[in-house]
């Protein structure tokens, strides 16, 4: 019988916080079942192994990020919809490091098809949708954004941006010039 209180919710919002707070390597089920004060067989009945219980993370980082990103898009298109997108992988990647390294972890083919993941698959293409593209060349858009997102925030969250000469343009400026090369880069593209 499951203990009173514990959920696989509760699990994976606590797993998820554990990842944000020691890094998502570190989400262990005795980790878990301490913060609950439980052995941490009691934990199976809500996840099935330590991995699950990553992924439970991914899957819940997942679906707040894509919250995140359809509210930000909204009644926004060109580049100030690629801001939208590429601030919110940015400003997560800050505030939830161990949510953010979740959503990079691979999924079965049914937990992703399932997961959130093609909803931010769709609202990258709303992203892209002012820019004309056409089916294919829209695939190949959302994956340069997923590329250059999610390596910008990456990096940034890690502090890679902040070595240099003391004159050296901060991370947002170096953003913002990404911004413009993306909105360059998808006004002029051509179709082939």
């Amino acid at each position: 019988m499951p203990r009173v209180g514990l959920t696989t919710a509760r699990v994976a919002e606590a797993a998820a916080v554990l990842a944000d707070e020691v890094g998502l390597e570190h989400v262990t089920l005795a980790a878990l079942a301490q913060r609950f004060g439980v052995a941490t067989p009691s934990l199976y009945t809500h996840v099935r192994s330590q991995a699950d219980a990553r992924v439970r993370v991914a899957l819940l980082a997942l679906e707040e990020t894509a919250d995140l990103v359809a509210a930000a898009l909204a009644g926004v298109s060109g580049r100030d919809a690629l801001a939208a997108v590429g601030g919110v992988w940015r400003a997560y990647a800050v505030a939830h490091p161990g949510r953010y390294a979740a959503t990079r972890l691979p999924l079965d083919a049914a937990t992703a098809a399932s997961s959130a993941g093609p909803r931010h698959a769709e609202l990258s293409r709303a992203a892209v949708r002012g820019y004309r593209l056409g089916e294919v060349d829209a695939t190949h858009a959302v994956r340069l954004l997923g590329a250059t997102f999610h390596g910008y925030a990456a990096l940034d969250a890690a502090g890679a941006f902040g070595h240099g000469p003391p004159d050296a343009p901060s991370s947002d400026a170096s953003f913002e010039r990404v911004l413009d090369g993306l909105h360059a880069t998808l006004t002029s593209w051509e179709t082939r």
